[in-house]
């Protein structure tokens, strides 16, 4: 098998797989949801803002909440940095359940915030054992739902969730200890 069948393999892999989750959207709750998940995962919305809002609450770990909260951003950043060198197109074969806020999909957003702010959780310095049981799944729902809404591939979710493990794994130390 030559390089061009692997690339084609995977794009066809890529393809069927987005078009049986996205599928799943024929039942209302799970469309629903994965419109309610899109809606707050926008531009890291729902882990930008439970930052801040640990930041308000917690003061004694306030300074470690807003940097884990930066980091996050970060992530979500540096998707979409990524994003305008990739340039690849949405899906086209699926009708999409939401409007998306940029035109390319790869990697996905929402999956690198999702990503990092787990991961920043998982460290341990906010709380791990408490909200990971909570934050963990919430953001594998929110990288499925961006498959089930139809709007990226499942490569891009996958991209996703290593660039916000990236994210999180770069910046752990300076999230904990203020420093590099």
């Amino acid at each position: 098998m030559d390089e061009v069948d692997v690339v084609d393999a995977v794009r066809g892999l890529d393809r069927r797989l987005l078009s049986a989750l996205h599928a799943r959207a024929a039942d209302p709750r799970v469309a629903t949801a994965a419109r309610g998940l899109s809606w707050v995962g926008e531009h890291g919305l729902l882990w930008l803002a439970a930052g801040l809002a640990g930041a308000a609450v917690d003061r004694e770990r306030r300074a470690v909440w807003l940097r884990g909260t930066a980091l996050t951003a970060g992530a979500h950043l540096a998707s979409m940095g990524v994003k305008r060198a990739v340039r690849r197109p949405r899906p086209a074969h699926v009708e999409p359940l939401v409007r998306t806020a940029g035109r390319h999909s790869f990697p996905s957003s929402h999956a690198s915030s999702a990503t990092a702010a787990v991961a920043v959780v998982a460290h341990g310095a906010l709380g791990g054992p408490l909200l990971l049981p909570a934050a963990a799944p919430l953001a594998a729902a929110m990288c499925l739902s961006r498959l089930v809404a139809g709007v990226h591939y499942p490569s891009d979710v996958a991209a996703g969730v290593a660039l916000g493990a990236l994210t999180a794994r770069l910046g752990a130390h300076w999230v904990v200890n203020g420093h590099g």
